[in-house]
């Protein structure tokens, strides 16, 4: 109980189904896959 107190809520608590789930982040957007635009 004496280290509850000192607890912090998490941002973005409602993106952890994603984390677990396996969706990538990155600097905290979520990175959807794009196809690659190279050239031949």
């Amino acid at each position: 109980m004496a280290a509850s107190k000192t607890w912090r809520r998490l941002k973005g608590e409602n993106q952890l189904p994603k984390v677990v789930a396996g969706v990538i982040f990155r600097d905290g957007t979520e990175v959807t896959a794009s196809p690659d635009h190279r050239a031949a």
